[in-house]
């Protein structure tokens, strides 16, 4: 039986990547966090002091990156250029300046390549901003997952702090409202869902809850492949 190619899209927070790499591990799929990999770019930028603003800087540090993502004792770990940056791509610097890169049409087409060739033997969950409408926009399955800005705030607060990094709520949702304008009205690959995508909000719902929904639209899907 042929293995499914199944997209996530969503906002900032709505839970994608967690999601994602739990239906991954339930299907024994490969997870893909794209956001992982822009994040990536971002770290290398800031890094060479670089500004956001230098379009062709930038893009010529996208092209050169050597990003590989790795599952390593149950978790999803990301590599720039042989380095282990798993923790360091999660921080706030960080958050604040990805979608400043991920703008950049450059940046996008190299990493759609890469995105593609992860891809193409299938069996994959991909989650991202762009994922069913241009990266994959054939994929078994579509799903659109999304949650209040409050809710999603809190979330990743939950997580920063959880690792002691300390930052305020307001500052976050603030944050959050900014990356979902950033994202929605750019024009390369802005975020919207897919025609074809289900969508599924977040908000008060349990991990297992989102998760036992996809896996049941897998169950389905695959009884046409």
């Amino acid at each position: 039986m042929r293995k499914l190619v199944i997209a996530i899209d969503g906002p900032a927070g709505a839970g994608k990547s967690t999601v994602a790499q739990i239906v991954a591990e339930r299907l024994e799929y490969t997870y893909i966090d794209t956001g992982a990999m822009y994040r990536a770019v971002t770290l290398f930028v800031l890094r060479k002091n670089i500004s956001v603003c230098d379009v062709e800087a930038v893009s010529r540090l996208a092209r050169e990156s050597e990003i590989t993502l790795a599952y390593e004792k149950g978790k999803t770990r990301v590599y720039l250029n042989g380095e282990d940056v798993s923790e360091a791509i999660r921080m706030p610097e960080v958050s604040r300046m990805v979608s400043h890169v991920a703008l950049i049409p450059a940046v996008r087409q190299a990493m759609l390549k890469l995105q593609r060739q992860m891809a193409a033997r299938g069996g994959v969950v991909m989650d991202g901003r762009d994922i069913g409408t241009q990266v994959l926009p054939n994929a078994d399955i579509k799903v659109f997952l999304t949650a209040s800005i409050e809710e999603r705030a809190k979330r990743r607060w939950q997580e920063l702090t959880s690792k002691g990094i300390a930052i305020d709520l307001e500052e976050l949702k603030e944050e959050i409202a900014c990356r979902d304008r950033m994202d929605c009205e750019r024009e390369t690959a802005p975020l919207i869902k897919a025609p074809d995508a289900v969508l599924i909000d977040t908000t008060g719902l349990s991990i297992e809850g989102v998760v036992q929904e996809i896996l049941k639209l897998c169950e389905e899907r695959r009884k046409f492949v």
